[in-house]
């Protein structure tokens, strides 16, 4: 059977995530009018259970020249979990279509007027917001926090922080002189310089500037998937709309100048990839001694025995405290002295509601700069390195508000249950771990936070001498903190699925490759563990999975692994709907043995 050609359009690529919580809407500003954009908005699943005065932070991530909302998935699918979550296809990226042709339509102030609507339709009454941007996405953020043109609403005295990942500064005179003509190219010709860049496919040119020589191959499809879904048409206006026209040798328009880096009055998050071979580690460095304070740390995550010296002279910090692990990477992460912190720091504050702390939620947040250079990294940093999110979230939770760590939310709302596994008496009756299953998993029930007998501290006290790594595949915040089980020593994992539903495809690469990337970690580590899956029971979707994982890289066949998962885990797979799906997907396989 001939094999089918692969699919690059943002339809049949988009990740389950997305397309539960997107929707297609109309906006229009003082600029032009936009017509379906893709809009994704999660509001978090326990606002209404959370203090309300104010609302919880609203996270808006703002994708850059080429990108789109798919490319935030591996940060929406942690993130989520601590707060709303709001993602915008801009005009002609992604999944929103190319229905405004206007030059006009696509300058960089035309733009980030649009993100101020989409924000302020979403954003519910007092609530405020941290920018999570992504290169010229961060030019947008960046305007948004500090405008320079007439205000139209108060949305920047909302912003309580900036998260700039890759960020661009503004290009000089002779740069722009330079670049200008390129974009005058017809999109034909463009077309044509485009497909020659991307000779060779995943290892092309093309590919690798974004993600880097040292990226993975999932990754480089990745990316590959995103240069195909990049409109010619859309890069030409947007690329025409950030250059800035220079009067006089001051710039005027286009990317914000330096002092509108200069001026951000919030918390900041610099992250850069020292591959990174668009937007290079150097314009983080400017925008750094832009905005840096005396309280301000630099982290330089390298694999070579000496890094070169940053550009900037911020602090490095020598001692280190126990690996945090996020996803397949494993990170030395920098303590600092209590003297270190920003003084008023927002998580120095409490109120207390029922023995339990509620940090304050300032309107201003001390003023700070953090930096942050993965050295291994390129500039597709936020799909590609598994410790991105765990590093953002950590600013969150200590520089905006302990509010939005999820330790705290857990704490909050356990309480007085109202975080907890759904049927509990129902979850109590089933075994929380199974036997062992192919030398490779085990499946078990969802951790409950305040349970006596399966808890995080329980579970990694009876089982961490065994199994070294959870996979989560619940499509839900965990009704237990992760941080307990990477405190002892156990790695997690988010791959979320969908309840109810067979794993689509995407689903089910997502998993293969997760546990592909530990197995070949603890490989390297000269070591074997068993693998922890759960979805809320570990039956139904988490057998799917493993079965999928028994048949695809260890030679069973369908019947067989599942056969095996029941002898492991007694009942197996329940809905006959996830066997039937099986038996479809591998009988051209099976009929071979």
């Amino acid at each position: 059977m001939a094999s089918k050609a692969p699919k690059y359009d943002a339809k049949s690529t988009d990740p389950p995530l997305l397309e539960k919580y997107s929707t297609i809407k109309s906006y229009t500003t003082s600029s032009a009018t936009y017509d379906k954009l893709r809009i994704f908005y999660r509001k978090h699943p326990q606002t209404d259970n959370l203090p309300k005065e104010p609302p919880l932070p609203l996270l808006v991530f703002i994708h850059g020249l080429g990108g789109s909302v798919a490319q935030f998935t591996r940060l929406l699918t942690s993130l989520t979990q601590n707060a709303s979550c709001l993602a915008v296809d801009l005009p002609g990226c992604g999944y929103s279509e190319y229905t405004q042709t206007e030059w006009g339509a696509y300058t960089t102030d035309a733009l980030v007027e649009l993100l101020e609507v989409i924000i302020n339709d979403h954003r519910e009454e007092g609530q405020r917001v941290v920018l999570v941007a992504h290169s010229m996405g961060c030019a947008f953020a960046a305007l948004l926090a500090n405008p320079r043109t007439t205000i139209k609403t108060d949305l920047h005295e909302h912003v309580l922080g900036v998260v700039a990942m890759c960020p661009p500064t503004i290009p000089s005179e002779h740069t722009v002189k330079s670049f200008r003509p390129l974009l005058w190219i017809p999109d034909f010709l463009f077309n044509i310089w485009r497909a020659w860049d991307r000779r060779g496919g995943i290892n092309s040119a093309s590919i690798t500037r974004f993600v880097g020589s040292k990226a993975k191959p999932e990754a480089r499809k990745l990316q590959l998937i995103f240069n195909h879904q990049s409109r010619t048409p859309v890069f030409r206006r947007m690329a025409w709309g950030a250059l800035p026209t220079y009067e006089n040798g001051v710039p005027k328009g286009g990317m914000p100048e330096n002092s509108i880096w200069a001026g951000l009055q919030t918390p900041v998050l610099l992250i850069c990839g020292g591959l990174d071979g668009v937007t290079p580690p150097r314009s983080a460095v400017v925008i750094y001694n832009l905005i840096k304070e005396t309280h301000t740390f630099y982290h330089d995550y390298d694999v070579s025995p000496q890094a070169e010296a940053p550009l900037a002279s911020p602090l490095k910090l020598d001692a280190v405290e126990s690996p945090v692990v996020v996803g397949d990477d494993v990170l030395s992460v920098a303590s600092t002295s209590p003297s270190s912190s920003p003084p008023s720091s927002p998580r120095l504050a409490f109120k207390k509601l029922n023995d339990v702390e509620i940090p304050d939620l300032p309107l201003h947040p001390p003023r700070y700069v953090d930096y942050y250079e993965i050295q291994w990294a390129g500039h597709g940093l936020h799909f590609t390195e598994a410790v991105v999110p765990g590093l953002i979230s950590d600013f969150l939770s200590k520089y905006i508000t302990r509010r939005l760590s999820l330790g705290w939310q857990l704490q909050y709302l356990t309480r007085d249950g109202k975080w907890d596994v759904k049927n509990l008496k129902k979850w109590e009756s089933v075994e929380p771990v199974s036997e062992s299953i192919g030398g490779i998993f085990r499946a078990i029930k969802t951790l409950r936070q305040t349970d006596e007998k399966h808890s995080p501290v329980k579970f990694t006290m009876n089982y961490g001498d065994v199994i070294k790594d959870v996979v989560d595949i619940s499509h839900d915040t965990p009704v237990y903190n992760p941080e307990d089980l990477v405190g002892a020593g156990v790695r997690y994992h988010k791959v979320a699925t969908v309840s109810k539903i067979p794993p689509p495809r995407e689903e089910i690469d997502r998993f293969i490759e997760t546990v592909d990337g530990i197995r070949e970690e603890r490989r390297k580590e000269g070591k074997e563990f068993e693998i922890g899956v759960h979805c809320h029971y570990g039956f139904n979707r988490t057998g799917f999975l493993i079965v999928c994982y028994l048949v695809e890289r260890e030679g069973w066949t369908v019947e067989g692994a599942m056969r095996h998962f029941a002898e492991a885990r007694p009942k197996g797979i329940k809905h006959e709907h996830f066997k039937d799906r099986l038996h479809v997907m591998y009988a051209e396989r099976d009929a071979k043995y």
